[in-house]
């Protein structure tokens, strides 16, 4: 297979730190240019991971006929636009989660002619970890899915920073919550059908620094999470059933140089001392997440995860918000 040519939108740092680099460990994948406003932080970048082209602008980056496919890594605000601008321009479209700010800006994509593919970069879902734990959980394994809890947390109070900043799609439940809504919907492969959030936001910022929430997803499964901008880094998915349970250790930052591990308990014993680790070699989520997108581009194999399930996410995020301000259940 011919290697997909890559253009990049934006300097941002999970795209300089963490996307680029592992698409570039892939043979299909190949980042031939970089754009950002500033044509300095470009050449910058592009230096830096030895990228061919640098722009002064997104619109001269898509204005190559060279690159076949973006990754957009902009902040939520620019996620639809710059999306639309580059499908206009008939590149294909991974774009960073959150994939809009909300379900009505993300309906805008529909617009999308189907032959260009647009999906949102939930890279943990490409992880060898997540893929292992839910054949566990489909083989019966754990007995019926009952729940999942998930935690993610991180600290950060800079007043610059995009995820503090209300105007442009800041807060907790964007940044990271959809990580747990999409943990849920993959692990019991099924959609939720009412959620209820408690919220605490920060008295400068306005953002969302620590949201809870109770997602029903019918039947007796429930899913509990915590996120937080402003407490201890941690991260756990611990996943319940009627027989046993599943923790993913890092689940979400899973380191590219290391191996990383699960968990298979059977709860005969307190303490994790029944627990049995399952562990991956080393492997990079975000290289992983480039190769399948470019063979679904190639025609290859499907990504998998489309348009209506980033607008499925949407969905369930906007749900979440209707529940602050009701303070009750809301129906997704």
């Amino acid at each position: 297979m011919q290697p997909v040519r890559w253009g990049i939108l934006s300097t941002a740092k999970i795209g300089r730190t963490k996307v680029v680099p592992g698409m570039m460990k892939s043979p299909l994948c190949q980042v031939v240019a970089v754009a950002s406003r500033n044509e300095e932080a470009a050449r910058s970048m592009a230096a830096e991971l030895g990228i061919e082209r640098a722009y002064g602008s997104y619109e001269a980056l898509l204005a190559d006929p060279d690159i076949e496919a973006i990754y957009n890594p902009l902040p939520n605000h620019l996620h639809v636009p710059m999306t639309l601008a580059a499908t206009a321009a008939g590149k294909h479209v991974l774009c960073e989660k959150p994939i809009a700010i909300t379900a009505d800006e993300a309906r805008a994509l529909k617009q999308v002619p189907s032959e260009v593919l647009v999906a949102e970069a939930f890279m943990v879902r490409h992880h060898p970890q997540w893929q292992r734990a839910r054949e566990i959980i489909r083989s019966g394994e754990i007995g019926e899915l009952r729940s999942i809890q998930v935690i993610f947390s991180y600290f950060n109070v800079e007043p610059d920073n995009i995820r503090n900043r209300a105007d442009i799609g800041g807060g907790g439940l964007l940044d990271i919550g959809c990580y747990a809504v999409v943990a849920g919907r993959y692990f019991f492969d099924a959609e939720p059908v009412r959620v209820v959030a408690l919220v605490d936001r920060d008295p400068s910022f306005g953002v969302d620094r620590t949201t809870s929430a109770l997602m029903d997803f019918g039947a007796g499964r429930q899913l509990t999470f915590i996120v937080s901008t402003q407490s201890v880094p941690f991260q756990r998915v611990q996943i319940l059933g009627t027989k046993g349970r599943i923790e993913i250790e890092i689940p979400f930052n899973a380191p590219p140089d290391q191996p990383t591990r699960i968990y298979l308990d059977d709860g005969s014993l307190h303490g994790n001392r029944s627990a049995r680790a399952i562990e991956f070699p080393v492997v990079d989520q975000y290289q992983l997440q480039g190769e399948t997108f470019s063979r679904a581009v190639r025609g290859d194999t499907a990504f998998g995860y489309g348009l209506e399930d980033a607008l499925m996410n949407m969905r369930i995020l906007d749900s979440l918000r209707r529940s602050e301000a009701s303070s009750g259940w809301e129906a997704v």
